[in-house]
């Protein structure tokens, strides 16, 4: 089942600005499971430190990025290692393009080990993604509160709970009007990993 998000806002106050389409089942929990166990034990996971207000202090989560890796690719000053696609994340890859019909160059996963584990507000804006890039966002194991924000408006805000196997496309102008989060939540106990699907220009 598809679920179209449009962030046309409250009351027409800000026009059409972007666009996202949500699929709950995408993987089944069959397959959800398995590739929770395959990325958690196969992936090489490193917890990267960033500077926030001058001093550097470690990202709450862990991450990895896959991909062509000749293409460089970095963000908030990180700049990535990226390893070749592996059998379980080129798998997921493919059926991703398949239904977005956009092709990936890599994918940036984030290993949220429980609810202290956290992806603060920001943009997948990149130069190197090109105008209105297309984000596919994969989501295994626990269920997580994902959290829209207008860049401009930032009193308005829009959210959803991104569930066990789903798929979140985000496109059009989304990336450019509307930063995303995925907050603190102290009574979530389990992990879950989530993979953001991107094209990198050369």
């Amino acid at each position: 089942m598809q679920q179209k998000l449009f962030f046309d806002s409250v009351n027409n106050l800000i026009p059409f600005d972007g666009e996202a389409d949500y699929f709950p089942e995408f993987f089944t929990k069959e397959e959800s499971a398995r590739h929770f166990l395959d990325l958690r034990q196969k992936v090489i996971w490193k917890q990267e430190p960033i500077k926030i207000f001058g001093k550097e202090v470690m990202q709450p989560r862990l991450t990895a990025l896959y991909g062509n890796p000749d293409i460089p690719y970095g963000y908030s000053g990180i700049e990535m290692e990226s390893h070749e696609w592996i059998p379980v994340l080129q798998g997921i890859k493919n059926r991703v393009e398949d239904l977005a019909g956009q092709e990936f160059t890599h994918v940036l996963l984030n290993y949220y080990r429980d609810g202290q584990d956290s992806m603060g507000w920001h943009r997948d804006n990149e130069s190197v993604l090109g105008k209105n890039p297309v984000i596919a966002s994969v989501s295994f194991g626990e269920e997580r509160e994902f959290q829209f924000r207008h860049y401009e408006r930032k009193q308005i805000k829009r959210k959803i709970m991104l569930q066990n196997g789903s798929l979140l496309i985000m496109k059009g102008a989304t990336q450019h009007f509307w930063e995303h989060q995925l907050p603190k939540r102290k009574r979530v106990s389990r992990p879950r990993i989530n993979l953001t699907f991107r094209k990198i220009l050369t």
